[in-house]
Order: structure tokens, then C-alpha cells, then sequence
């Protein structure tokens, strides 16, 4: 729902003082969006990039990486801003979207899990054991899948989709047992992405599954009233979740993209010249970001296991049965989703 204007005026403010406030601003006053230069004004098309994570994680580092390219094409003709982390500002990861749909950030990314309530289609995406490796998800991603996301998201919202984030595989975390198989889920209460099909497939392994926004996930995990989550490890170690939860299953269960999405009404007026190199930006920031999420793995690996964490590695026999208990999901996404769709996954 986007906001009312008040909300809006509120939380543009908010956003210009983040802005301001990291240093990464002029002293000219920074409105939420403004329309391309004129001869005669010669004022700069400002640019504010967004997200929910730290400075240094591999997602903030890509968006300053874009920037700065636009920033060595453009020099003064434009001004590019970051509000890394809307969590530290009090919002809530899936504000991210309307943020950006509403004009007060320009460009950020979110989950494609969080437009399934828009966009049921896109639920495709988040089928359990969809690709068996990193190179096929993303030659999917890269191919006809993601254009058809591209396409279904673009017709639904006031986006353009830019590329998309390596999210990766994610894993089961939890602070009660080590997970070996479904049954070892039996009554845990896990935290998942706002996706019907990713709470069922935590339904089917036996598990409690609760939708719940980043956000709150922290809090309850902080305060011991959740038992699990799931995430790709370097997200785990990013916001601290490995401090609370001592077991960690390499389960590769789902693998998440999270789209770049730009304010439509921004993008479509700036010159072709600045929309062409923001593409490109974006093709070869995505390209750093994937390489880093690799090192980001390894290195929140070791990180989980510093602070005595155990990470179990499943054999095939145990990952087998994973799959085995997810596999009703795929008879129920063949009645609910769009059969073209599913034809890309190859369902």
C-alpha cells in the first residue's frame, strides 16, 4: 500500500537526512527525485540507492560500485546518494519497496519472495531444489526465467527491473538441535520469506513455519521466542543470527534472487544516455556482486564456527529425503501457477 502524502513527505525527509547524514551528500538541498537537467537550470539528476543491509556487505558494495560509474560518466550532471541499511532508519525490510515504488528512494532491491503477493507467478522462483547448482541458477536467471520475471514484475508495479542480486542458497538455522533430516524439523518454529510457497515447503518438512519481515524475525530471534530461520550463511553472519543460533544444515533448499528495481517515472525520464549506463553499471555490478557472495560464503563459514557454531553437511541420502518431502509441492505449483512459467523451470 503506498503511503498517504503526509507519510510520504515524512519519509522523504527521513531518507534526505540519512543521506545527509552519511556524508555522502552535497549542501544543496536533496529532494527524493529530480527531473532531468535543463539548459536552463542546470541542476543535477539525483540518484538515491537504497537497501537493508550493512555498508560493507557485497549487496551495499555493488550499489556504490554502480554509482560511482555513473558518477565517472556523468561528473556534475548528476548526484548519487546511498541509504544502505533502511533497518538502522526504524523501517521494515519490505518498506524497501515502496520506497521505491513511491519515488522517495530511486533504485534499491529486495527478495523476489516479497512481490508474491502481488505477483503470484514469481512464487515459481521460490520452489525447493529448483537448480542443482549456483551456474544453472544463474544462466536461468540470466535467461529466459528472469526476463519472464522481468516482464510479469514490470506490468504489476511502477518498477523497472534493472538485473538481479545473487541472494544464493539459503540454510537452516536454529537454536534447539542439529538437522539431519525432515524429521529433525518436527514442531520448530522457523521463520520464512512472505511466500505461500516457501511456508509450505517448511509445512511439509515437518516444521512451524511463521512469515515474517526481517525485521521482526531479528527481534524474535534475539529473544529467543523463534527456534529457526533460513538464510544463506553469509546473511546469517550479517545480522548476527549466528550469535543465537548454535546449528547450522548446509541445506540449499531454495535459491533467492533479489531484483534491482528503479522508480519507473525517474528512470523513464532521464536521457537515454544515463538509462543505457545504469544498465551497464548494473551488469557489471551484478557480476562483482555474485563473485563476492562466493567469498562471502566461505568467510561467514568460518565466522559461524569462530563463535562455536556446527554446521552439518548433508550426504546425498540425507538430502534426498529433503527433496522427497517437499516433492506434493510440485503437483500443487502445477495447479496455482501460470503453466509458461513453470515450462522455464522445466515443471
Amino acid at each position: 500500500m503506498k503511503p498517504s502524502r503526509r507519510r510520504f513527505l515524512r519519509d522523504s525527509a527521513l531518507i534526505t537526512a540519512a543521506a545527509i547524514g552519511s556524508g555522502l551528500t552535497s549542501s544543496r538541498p536533496l529532494s527524493a527525485q529530480t527531473p532531468a537537467s535543463s539548459p536552463q537550470s542546470k541542476r543535477p539528476i539525483r540518484i538515491i540507492m537504497g537497501g537493508y543491509g550493512p555498508a560493507t556487505t557485497g549487496f551495499s558494495v555493488a550499489l556504490k560500485k554502480m554509482g560511482d560509474r555513473l558518477e565517472a560518466k556523468f561528473g556534475d550532471q548528476i548526484e548519487v546518494r546511498y541509504v544502505y541499511n533502511i533497518l538502522d532508519l526504524g523501517y521494515r525490510a519490505e518498506d524497501i519497496l515502496w520506497l521505491v515504488e513511491s519515488g522517495v528512494i530511486t533504485l534499491g532491491y529486495q527478495s523476489s519472495s516479497y512481490l508474491t503477493d502481488r505477483i503470484p507467478a514469481l512464487g515459481v522462483v521460490d520452489l525447493p531444489f529448483l537448480f542443482s547448482d549456483q551456474a544453472k541458477a544463474r544462466a536461468a536467471m540470466d535467461g529466459a526465467l528472469g526476463r519472464a520475471l522481468t516482464t510479469r514484475i514490470e506490468a504489476n508495479t511502477d518498477f523497472r527491473i534493472v538485473g538481479y542480486f545473487e541472494n544464493g542458497f539459503r540454510h537452516v538455522s536454529n537454536r534447539v538441535r542439529s538437522i539431519h533430516t525432515p524429521a529433525d524439523m518436527k514442531g520448530m518454529s522457523i521463520r520464512v520469506l512472505p511466500s505461500k510457497i516457501q511456508e509450505r515447503t517448511f509445512q511439509l518438512l515437518g516444521a512451524e513455519p511463521r512469515i515474517m519481515d526481517l525485521s521482526e524475525a531479528l527481534v524474535a530471534i534475539k529473544a529467543g521466542k523463534l527456534d529457526a530461520q533460513e538464510n544463506p550463511f553469509s546473511n546469517t553472519v550479517t545480522y548476527g543470527v549466528h550469535q543465537f543460533h548454535r546449528f547450522h544444515t548446509a541445506t540449499n533448499h531454495f535459491y533467492v534472487s533479489r531484483p534491482i528495481f528503479v522508480h519507473r517515472p525517474a528512470f523513464d525520464g532521464w536521457p537515454q544516455a544515463l538509462q543505457h549506463e545504469l544498465r551497464d553499471a548494473v551488469r557489471d555490478a551484478i557480476a562483482f556482486q555474485r563473485d563476492l557472495h562466493v567469498k562471502e560464503e566461505e568467510d561467514a563459514v568460518v565466522a559461524i564456527r569462530k563463535v562455536g557454531g556446527e554446521i552439518v553437511q548433508l550426504t546425498a541420502d540425507q538430502q534426498k529425503s529433503f527433496a522427497s518431502a517437499v516433492s506434493p509441492i510440485y503437483a500443487e505449483a502445477r495447479k496455482e501457477l501460470a503453466r509458461d512459467v513453470l515450462a522455464l523451470v522445466n515443471l
